[in-house]
């Protein structure tokens, strides 16, 4: 049973400012009608600059109107929920909403992230007495990690160096942070946030979400704050690990786990080019991720060192507030427009989420696939495309036009400044980005796009490669971080019948890969989330793809207790299968085309970053895993 609130003029005006696709798809949930999702009335092909079906006037009145009226009899008739659809009703409905052919392979993951039916705690065999769990990091995977191992009856112990929880949401506080995928599907499945105040929320917003989580879940008492694990080294005689951490005042006490989960996270390394003269600059100068809210960049001559996500975020905040802005740039960037992106999440669309069954569930799946492997396909090189260089298919194409497009009617008549700008890759070569009036800041009187490379820095100031020189009173540095760096500068020493003792770092050799990013031979019992290979660039999220790495990895502790083993490890040639077909995948992908150039190669030129996966590829693979994949002792 689902009770609406009596208010009809709430009603009226939720159903005014709802999404008209979820709408429908709530209607033919509710009322079983589905000659509501089989008529003349359909939303065009969804996107993410078009997340709204774009719907003639004419047809959004008839689709408000009998919204109304199958919401009010739900009510009348005394709010009972119907049954779920079957499955192949499921896949005509999710079609339909997209304007586009949902795969059916979809239908099972999407339910299981819509929570429809309701969500199963994922149950293992009980843990033996005194098995224990080390969580390192206390940011979106560490916090989940811990929920889960909870919900499993796991004792477990997280160690975060910060002083509070949130990861990168506690690190990051620069101006105009926030996150650049829609908000309601950057959340855990099973904890949804109904009352986000912007569709793209601010990083404080995220933060605060995180809290309350860690807090309803009692987090918090197994969190040993402001204290850094230096070392780990496996103990086969005890079958588990000595983890040695250190206290912010240098202190340094040794603990035991069983079982170690590293949620360190790939972009918690802040990285600042080595730049000649860099201890020479007078003024302040640090990073996007540790920023100095002690200094007043107000009426100052301000430098801003690269163009990537968070320089784009920080840019526009900047502009009209320091006397003038140099934006330092080694390649441009592609973006493109959101127009939710600034939006404010309203009151109406706020009430549909938190009363009408099923909206916040159809509401997810449609951010899900819109932001997720809806682009999948144009990022795969095709041998026969003439132009290789701009594009990879005839998709890519379409979007380099659109953008293109975008960007020229952005940059207006700044002819000049196009060049600058419009970038000679193939769209999603690099993280593609949001429009932040990125472009209109650009053109800005007080803003310079300064594209000649650096040479040094001096006391005043930088000097370019071209000789010219630009004063500067602060600088900072919007330049990345040590992403292929994985678990540094942390040492971890496994076990290993050939060579005695490795460490990760000796293993890896600057090109670290793992069994499905989350675990390696050699390393029993040790498991990582946001490992090797798992980063996202055609879409999804982290919160779903670390729920689909913790569901694996309580299926391999589930094996280890219902075996009576204490040691579980993967295969070598399991992992070096799966290591070949990811980068079998990579060749055929836009990341790895000669013209391209990113942050995700490791050392040895290898895609170790990101993921090649669909995300319904990914989610198969791990939603159990295979006991012949791994050495139980």
């Amino acid at each position: 049973m689902a009770e609406l609130p009596p208010d009809d003029a709430a009603l009226v005006s939720a159903v005014e400012s709802a999404n008209l696709p979820t709408l429908m798809l709530v209607m033919a949930h509710l009322s079983g009608d589905l000659s509501l999702v089989r008529g003349a009335i359909r939303p065009r092909r969804g996107s993410l600059q078009h997340p709204d079906g774009r719907f003639p006037e004419e047809d959004a009145r008839q689709v408000r109107r009998q919204a109304l009226d199958i919401l009010r009899s739900f009510r009348e008739g005394g709010g009972l929920v119907p049954p779920l659809p079957s499955t192949e009703v499921l896949h005509e409905m999710m079609s339909f909403s997209l304007g586009q052919e949902v795969p059916p392979e979809y239908v099972p993951m999407m339910l299981q992230d819509m929570g429809l039916p309701d969500r199963e705690v994922t149950a293992i065999p009980a843990a033996p007495a005194g098995f224990r769990a080390l969580v390192i990091g206390a940011g979106v995977s560490g916090l989940l990690a811990a929920i889960k191992l909870g919900q499993a009856g796991i004792e477990h112990t997280v160690i975060e160096k910060n002083s509070e929880i949130g990861g990168t949401w506690f690190e990051n506080t620069y101006p105009g942070c926030r996150v650049d995928l829609p908000s309601h599907f950057y959340a855990y499945s099973f904890e949804p946030n109904h009352d986000w105040k912007e569709h793209f929320a601010r990083g404080e917003e995220i933060l605060a979400y995180l809290r309350r989580v860690a807090d309803k879940y009692g987090v918090r008492g197994a969190a040993w704050l402001e204290t850094e694990v230096v070392s780990a080294t496996y103990d086969r005689r005890r079958a588990g690990w000595e983890v040695t951490c250190r206290a912010r005042d240098g202190r340094e006490r040794k603990v035991f786990a069983n079982v170690v989960i590293s949620a360190v996270g790939q972009l918690n390394r802040p990285s600042i080019p080595s730049l000649p003269g860099m201890d020479d600059f007078a003024g302040p100068a640090f990073h996007s991720a540790t920023w100095r809210h002690d200094v007043d960049l107000r009426r100052k001559r301000v430098g801003v060192i690269g163009t990537g996500a968070s320089a784009m975020q920080i840019v526009p905040q900047l502009a009209g507030a320091t006397e003038r802005l140099f934006v330092f740039q080694r390649s441009p960037q592609w973006a493109i427009s959101a127009p939710d992106y600034f939006r404010p999440v309203s009151e109406g669309e706020r009430w549909l989420l938190r009363h009408v069954p099923f909206y916040a569930a159809w509401f997810r799946f449609r951010q899900f696939y819109l932001n997720g492997d809806g682009v999948h396909e144009s990022l795969q090189v095709d041998p026969s495309w003439p132009h290789p260089r701009r594009s990879l298919n005839e998709s890519n194409d379409r979007v380099r036009q659109m953008l293109t497009q975008y960007i020229e009617r952005e940059i207006g008549e700044r002819t000049d400044l196009l060049p600058k700008v419009l970038p000679d890759y193939p769209p999603f070569g690099k993280r593609m980005l949001i429009d932040n009036r990125w472009f209109r800041t650009l053109l800005r009187d007080d803003v310079e796009l300064v594209t000649d490379p650096i040479e040094r820095v001096t006391k005043s100031g930088v000097r370019l490669a071209s000789g010219a020189h630009h004063d500067l009173d602060a600088i900072v540095f919007a330049t990345g971080f040590h992403a292929n760096r994985f678990l540094w500068p942390m040492t971890i020493t496994g076990v290993s019948a050939r060579t005695g003792r490795p460490t990760l770092t000796d293993r890896w050799r600057d090109d670290p890969r793992a069994y499905l990013g989350i675990t390696v031979p050699e390393f029993p019992n040790f498991f990582m989330l946001y490992g090797p290979n798992t980063n996202l660039a055609h879409g999804g999220s982290i919160p779903f793809h670390g729920e689909c790495q913790m569901r694996y990895i309580l299926g391999c502790l589930g094996l280890l207790f219902s075996r009576g083993k204490t040691a579980i490890e993967c295969e070598e040639a399991v992992h070096d299968e799966y290591n070949a077909r990811v980068d079998a995948a990579h060749a055929r992908m836009v990341w790895t085309q000669p013209n391209v150039k990113n942050w995700f190669l490791s050392a040895a030129g290898r895609v170790c970053t990101h993921s090649p996966f669909r995300l319904v590829d990914y989610w198969a693979m791990t939603r159990a895993p295979r006991p012949d994949d791994f050495r139980l002792t």
